[in-house]
């Protein structure tokens, strides 16, 4: 919440978008949410913004609907980088891909995760690779994350420089069958107590995808390829 209380935001409402928000009309949308439920004095939207059932609402409408209930309405021109249009669904799709350095393109910096670290199995201390574990959904009211797999990253927010790590997003298919969503992170010649502290951990590359292994040992095997394989993209990265 730092950076938005930087911009003199103290609160930010999250709508969950069910059959019965769908439903509402633009006339309902501006009555229910906007003006009863948000109070609004100002709004800021993009210029393709639609709104109410059937998309039906613009700006045009928004407008006239801020004469009315008096509240101001300005849009924002499209961005574009490299001849395409930045949008919330490039960067989804790019994040579903895989595809880090154009999620990085899109959002002007890498793609983070910020949360506290918790307690987990410490199956990584046994296997070599002890993690930071970060809680990133539940199977219950997030199904998937926006991208899942193994990934070159880097933690900021225990030092004054990023710390190189690798990093495993998704359901740990070889030893769990909950469904629970972890984000589990090694960082690479690190060894201290967080648990408790809030981390943003970075992801770079994606080295692979998820995949269930037969037993501990292969799946150890394949923790310290990918290891191997991030320590030498910041080995690279040094020398560029």
């Amino acid at each position: 919440m730092a950076a938005l209380a930087d911009l003199g935001i103290d609160r930010v409402v999250v709508e969950h978008f069910n059959s019965a928000f769908a439903k509402l009309t633009p006339e309902e949308f501006i009555s229910e949410i906007i003006v009863k439920r948000l109070n609004a004095k100002w709004i800021l939207i993009g210029d393709d913004f639609c709104y109410g059932a059937k998309r039906a609402g613009n700006f045009a409408s928004l407008k006239a609907a801020g004469e009315k209930y008096g509240f101001e309405v300005s849009s924002i021109q499209t961005i574009q980088e490299g001849g395409e249009r930045i949008s919330s669904s490039a960067l989804r799709t790019a994040l579903a891909s895989g595809d880090m350095q154009l999620a990085e393109k899109l959002l002007g910096r890498p793609y983070g995760i910020s949360g506290h670290v918790i307690h987990g199995q410490k199956l990584g201390r046994q296997l070599g690779f002890p993690t930071l574990n970060l809680a990133v959904a539940n199977h219950l009211h997030h199904r998937k994350p926006a991208t899942t797999g193994i990934f070159t990253a880097q933690v900021l927010g225990l030092s004054v420089k990023p710390l190189p790590a690798v990093a495993s997003l998704g359901v740990r298919p070889t030893v769990e069958d909950e469904g629970r969503v972890l984000l589990e992170t090694h960082i690479f010649d690190y060894n201290a107590d967080v648990y408790g502290k809030i981390i943003t951990v970075e992801l770079l590359e994606k080295i692979r995808d998820e995949a269930k292994y037969p037993d501990l040992e292969t799946l150890t095997q394949a923790i310290a390829s990918d290891a191997a394989h991030a320590r030498n993209y910041f080995q690279k990265k040094a020398y560029v």
